[in-house]
């Protein structure tokens, strides 16, 4: 007796194929992911933060630096002027400061650089911001190549990563203007119109007179003044189509420049890390002993000398450093093992700003660091600045408000991405999610990605009796 055949097959039919249908799934997935990474600029949270943490450390440095600044980069370094000029020479590095050896020009680079640290922590016309942070940070630095270490080296890849993020989206003071600017004509921004021009005619100036150097730079710097009149003009006279079209180029650029970030902290973490274990300093477990017990790298030498003295902890500190750095990679496959090395890294470079004296390269690093905090987290540890403002904002007479996100819409589009917000015929039906939304964490490791609102936080939260918390994340 032969078996009995599924209902609805003649007995003689063979089999279904077991990828019958996976053409359309790819297809719909291929769809999907492609929506997601033009639709919106991803982490607007956490790239704000690492926009935020750069900007204090480099501004903290320029500041604690102000007293030091001519034997650091100026008229009285040791690396003088001519040697700098034969370096840069050969390197093709790029520095503002090899235009004149003046001392005054030197004062004016300093400044400009302080005044640029600060519009990009406080998220004023970030856009322009980052490009003449990125330009501070280059001529500071390649002027006196030999007086950096490795967190100089962090800040400045980072400064050029900065560039590429749509990083002003939340928690600036560009997402405030863009809020109270609702309704408004769009392309009437007069400071950024005089923003825009007065850069154009340094550029000409520059350019004219050879400052720049090769066409490298000349192309980049050009090229970025280019746009930024471009995005003007589309703004202005096409709110349509054209600029749906910018806003999906913007968005593919960030989320490059966000993955680019995020594999930048992987290979540093994997390189340092494998590279330890080919020291037979830390096979043997005492490679932390001996920086400890210098005199250059102990502010607090009790306490190095405390800690130092018991072997079992040197070799704790040894070999979980390196099991921390070559583990942090692969720990991004899952979501509870990543933060929990992230909290664990954290510690480790504030225990090596405070044992070892380097505030700056371990601001650099956690700063790099924050970028894979899950968004929940980040929006709680929001709130909860919020709720600690209050009273400085009452008694400066201002209520405090939430700025505009990534997802507020200027429409009544049922999509929360910015691109479909300039053109509601291509929208695509999402949940919204706001400022005081708390999303689940998604499955997208590094950069907190959301899936789906959850719990809402914030003020609207607190008033119906709710009060977050970071095991939201």
């Amino acid at each position: 007796m032969s078996p009995e055949q599924p209902s609805g097959r003649p007995a003689d039919a063979p089999p279904p194929s077991p990828f019958a249908g996976l053409g359309k799934k790819f297809d719909a997935s291929l769809a999907r992911g492609l929506g997601h990474i033009t639709r919106r600029a991803l982490g607007p949270h956490q790239t704000a933060v690492v926009r935020i943490g750069f900007a204090f450390t480099w501004l903290f440095y320029l500041v604690r630096e102000f007293p030091h600044r001519h034997e650091l980069y100026g008229p009285d370094s040791p690396w003088g002027f001519e040697l700098a000029e034969q370096m840069i020479s050969g390197t093709g590095a790029f520095s503002v400061l090899m235009w004149s050896d003046g001392r005054l020009w030197f004062e004016a680079v300093y400044l400009m650089a302080i005044l640029a640290s600060v519009g990009l922590l406080l998220g004023w016309r970030t856009r322009a911001m980052s490009v003449l942070f990125m330009l501070g940070v280059l001529s500071l630095q390649n002027r006196s190549i030999f007086m950096g270490d490795g967190g100089d080296n962090v800040i400045k890849l980072m400064a050029i990563y900065l560039v590429l993020l749509r990083c002003g989206q939340v928690w600036s003071l560009d997402a405030r203007r863009k809020a109270a600017a609702r309704g408004a004509v769009p392309g009437t921004d007069r400071t950024g119109i005089a923003l825009w021009a007065a850069a154009g005619l340094a550029l000409a100036v520059t350019t004219g007179g050879g400052m720049l150097g090769g066409w490298v730079w000349q192309l980049c710097l050009w090229g970025l003044w280019l746009v930024f009149g471009a995005w003007w003009v589309v703004e202005r006279h096409w709110p349509g189509e054209p600029r749906l079209v910018c806003d999906v180029i913007a968005n593919l650029v960030h989320n490059m420049g966000l993955l680019i970030v995020m594999a930048q902290v992987c290979l540093i973490y994997a390189t340092a890390g494998w590279y330890k274990i080919q020291g037979t300093r830390w096979q043997d477990g005492t490679a932390v002993y001996y920086p400890m017990n210098l005199d250059y790298f102990t502010p607090f030498p009790e306490l190095s000398q405390a800690l130092t003295g018991n072997g079992v902890l040197v070799m704790i500190m040894t070999y979980g450093t390196v099991f921390i750095q070559v583990a942090f990679p692969f720990a991004l496959l899952n979501r509870k093992v990543k933060n929990v090395l992230l909290a664990v890294m954290i510690a480790e470079h504030v225990g090596i700003a405070v044992l070892m004296g380097l505030p700056f390269f371990s601001l650099a690093m956690i700063a790099m660091d924050i970028v894979f905090l899950p968004t929940a987290f980040l929006l709680w540890l929001g709130y909860r600045t919020r709720r600690a403002t209050a009273p400085l904002s009452r008694l400066t007479g201002r209520r405090p408000r939430t700025e505009a996100g990534p997802d507020d819409s200027t429409d009544d589009s049922p999509d929360d991405s910015p691109v479909t917000s300039a053109a509601p015929s291509a929208a695509v039906s999402a949940p919204r999610v706001t400022a005081d939304a708390v999303p689940r964490a998604g499955t997208v490791v590094g950069a907190g990605t959301v899936t789906a609102p959850a719990t809402r936080t914030g003020p609207t939260a607190a008033a119906d009796g709710r009060a977050p918390g970071p095991d939201a994340a």
